[in-house]
């Protein structure tokens, strides 16, 4: 598994690392196979689930290809937001996150560590709002497979989006329908500025990651989407069972491995309940 610093425009971490901040692209050198504490079960054929992606986000259908080969969709109303991120010397870069309470979005702990030290919530309309706080878990190793890569982001206002669940009741399955939303690039590199969604299959559970296989069917993350939600349905209704964290795609993220921290992990449910004690769960 390898992981990117992407969008954020940091150099890419030695072959070895797991890619990380920022979106799903990896660097040119061949992954290694990542490792849980519990074997993952064996991957299945992926397809593309037959459903309306941006209606899932509460936004609206637009045109063309997506996150990779997903859709354009509104931002208007969808609780997918971007993340701009800051350091010493300015604008270092953009991740994605899901607002899961009225002040607080859930992201990837590898864009908020790096020396990042300030972060501005961008709706996709109006005014950004900058953070107040922001937290990743102590369990965070970028160079670990078995590191928790879940951080949240608290602002003093209002984020002015219907916050998502967290689906904390079930493990994923192996073959399940599901949706990853972001705001990175696209198959062909471009991207930071436009919403997009995607179907996925689950092609494996393991103890603190969740996997979906991407080679010409379905959709994939690419740079940017690093934080974005991978969302199941249960009861009817769609909530956050993944954070977007890294890939073994290539650098045209056309084909690969695409890894979530999972949420049903109890280390990472807790880190989330611990600053986001208000996050509805299902």
């Amino acid at each position: 598994m390898t992981r990117i610093l992407s969008a954020c425009g940091a150099a890419l971490l030695a072959a070895a690392v797991l890619a990380a901040a920022c979106g799903g692209g990896s660097s040119s050198s061949s992954p290694s196979s990542p490792s849980t504490p519990s074997s993952p079960s064996t991957p299945s054929t992926p397809s593309t689930p037959a459903v309306n992606v941006c209606g899932i986000l509460a936004g609206t259908l637009f045109a063309g290809p997506g996150i990779v080969n997903g859709s354009e969709c509104s931002p208007a109303a969808t609780p997918v937001v971007k993340l701009n991120l800051y350091n010493k010397d300015g604008l270092a870069g953009g991740c994605t996150g899901t607002v899961i309470a009225p002040r607080a979005v859930l992201t990837a702990a590898h864009c908020l560590a790096d020396g990042i030290t300030s972060v501005r919530v961008y709706p996709g309309t109006g005014d950004q709002i900058p953070s107040t706080s922001f937290e990743w878990s102590p369990s965070y190793r970028s160079t670990n497979s078995a590191s928790l890569d879940v951080g949240v982001v608290l602002t003093g206002q209002d984020l002015t989006r219907t916050p998502q669940a967290l689906l904390t009741s079930r493990d994923a399955r192996v073959g399940e329908q599901a949706v990853i939303a972001g705001w990175g690039n696209d198959v062909s590199g471009s991207g930071g500025n436009t919403l997009r969604a995607g179907a996925v299959t689950i092609s494996a559970v393991g103890a603190i990651t969740l996997e979906t296989v991407y080679s010409g069917t379905g959709s994939a993350v690419c740079s940017g989407d690093s934080g974005g939600p991978l969302l199941l349905a249960e009861g009817g209704v769609w909530s956050v069972a993944g954070i977007t964290s890294a890939t073994t795609i290539g650098g045209s993220c056309a084909q690969g491995t695409s890894y979530y921290a999972s949420v049903r992990n109890a280390e990472i449910r807790q880190f989330i309940l611990k600053y986001v004690p208000g996050a509805v769960e299902r």
